[in-house]
């Protein structure tokens, strides 16, 4: 599945061909000017991210090397204010996107309008992401929560891929925000999300959304927020979302699973990374025994909807995600997983760049059209 053998026998040539390139690369963005406050220029490629890029597809490998040649640090060395400020995946995919075709932007056809929702704490940041081509009638919504381990990123640092989810499906999408930590600790993040999805069920006739076709879904932490509040919906006697699309989610509080143990070190999310985002977003050691945390160890699965799980190879998550596949199937919950060869975590909103993004879009886009589509049932495979 993961092709290791061809890996293997391209690794040498690779790491050899990033480091000229990274180095190259950063001569080519000196002067370019800055990225979030941050030189562009004269920063080499880090360690890890040519050890990284050398296990990718060169696609992938590219974004890698740019983020290095960016002056991206690892998030485990800085303080949260420098973590967000720092240069970001986004910002190296956009980079590349500017390089190959002129163009920041991937381009779908989609409206966006920034807008708030009523929180538990305050207004939620949110931003509506309508297709330039809408079904007719009432539309089907995507709630969408985006990534950053509950401390960094926010709607734009994800806006790709709400984006390519409007344009793929034809659905209205809601990327909401939520408070982050270490200001917020948990749960205040899972508090937002529970309050955004009901807002969307509540107001949905004025968003022109129809109340029985709405869907969840979510990045790393935000795919934890998704999986989350379908449990919290179902627990409280809201309506049901029809499906759960949750892209390499935070599902458990296990650091020694085999794939945090391949990764240690990736870029760029390694186990120290994880490590940096639990210290900032918890209270205490004790939240990690929370099911809303600990999903694969603690959740009670039953009766959520048809879900679709996107995972990377090199990526710490993995092993969580493939277990979450596994614990809903035993709850009885149709589950399609798949984890995508040679690319790391972040990977998704990243096409037409990377060509596993382009897959793993049109998986997602297509359970999700299937969901909305009553007379398609969705089934496990």
């Amino acid at each position: 599945m993961f092709h290791r053998h061809r890996r293997a026998r391209v690794a040498v040539a690779l790491v050899g061909a990033l480091v000229l390139a990274g180095c190259q690369q950063a001569q080519n963005l000196a002067g370019a000017g800055t990225v979030k406050g941050h030189p562009t220029g004269g920063v080499g490629p880090s360690t890890g991210g040519i050890a990284t890029a050398a296990r990718t597809d060169p696609d992938m490998s590219q974004v890698i090397s740019t983020l290095s040649a960016l002056g991206a640090k690892p998030i485990e060395s800085l303080s949260v204010e420098q973590a967000r400020r720092q240069p970001s995946f986004a910002d190296a995919y956009r980079r590349v996107l500017q390089e190959e075709r002129g163009t920041a932007s991937p381009g779908p056809a989609v409206r966006t309008r920034d807008i708030t929702i009523p929180g538990p704490a305050g207004p939620i940041p949110a931003r509506l992401y309508t297709p330039a081509q809408s079904r007719s009638g009432a539309q089907p919504l995507v709630v969408y929560w985006h990534g950053g381990g509950w401390v960094i990123a926010d709607l734009d640092t994800y806006d790709a891929s709400a984006r390519a989810i409007a344009s793929a499906t034809g659905a209205i999408v809601l990327s909401a925000h939520y408070r982050q930590a270490p200001e917020h600790k948990f749960p205040a993040a899972h508090e937002d999300a529970l309050a955004a999805y009901r807002w969307a069920v509540q107001i949905a006739g004025r968003l022109g959304v129809n109340a029985r076709r709405i869907a969840l879904a979510g990045e790393s932490a935000g795919g934890n927020l998704a999986i989350g509040t379908a449990i919290a919906a179902r627990d409280t006697g809201l309506p049901q979302p029809v499906h759960m699309a949750l892209i390499y989610p935070v599902a458990g509080t296990d650091t020694n699973t085999p794939s945090y143990r391949e990764n240690s070190a990736a870029v760029p999310l390694s186990r120290a990374g994880l490590l940096w985002f639990v210290d900032k977003a918890t209270r205490s050691s004790a939240d990690l025994q929370d099911p809303r945390l600990d999903v694969v160890g603690r959740s009670d699965l039953r009766g959520l909807p048809p879900t679709t799980i996107v995972n990377a190879e090199i990526d710490p998550l993995r092993s969580e995600g493939e277990a979450l596949a596994v614990r809903l199937r035993e709850a009885g919950v149709p589950v399609e997983q798949r984890t995508y060869p040679s690319v790391t975590h972040e990977f998704f909103g990243m096409a037409p760049v990377v060509a596993n993004a382009t897959a793993a879009q049109g998986l997602v886009a297509e359970r999700l059209r299937g969901a909305f589509d009553t007379r398609t049932p969705m089934t496990a495979r």
